[in-house]
């Protein structure tokens, strides 16, 4: 999933995405330890999807902060 696809969706819907990536991951390490893993190159898939949520998400927390201007701190 790309990372403008993430940005337009909402909060929970961006946790739930969060959470569907860490079952499936969860469910792909499970098949690797067990030889039943069919595609390898899934898992690395699954662990940059989930590193671009949590992006999207810390991107969303610093804008909603907004940084305090010079001129306000110096008064």
């Amino acid at each position: 999933m790309k990372a403008a696809e993430l940005r337009e969706l909402s909060d929970t819907e961006l946790e739930e995405k969060h959470d569907q990536f860490k079952q499936e991951l969860f469910d792909l390490r499970f098949a690797l330890v067990t030889g039943q893993l069919d595609n390898p190159t899934r898992l690395r898939q699954v662990r940059q999807d989930i590193a671009r949520v949590l992006t999207v998400q810390r991107e969303r927390e610093l804008a909603a902060a907004q940084p305090v201007s010079r001129e306000a701190e110096s008064q």
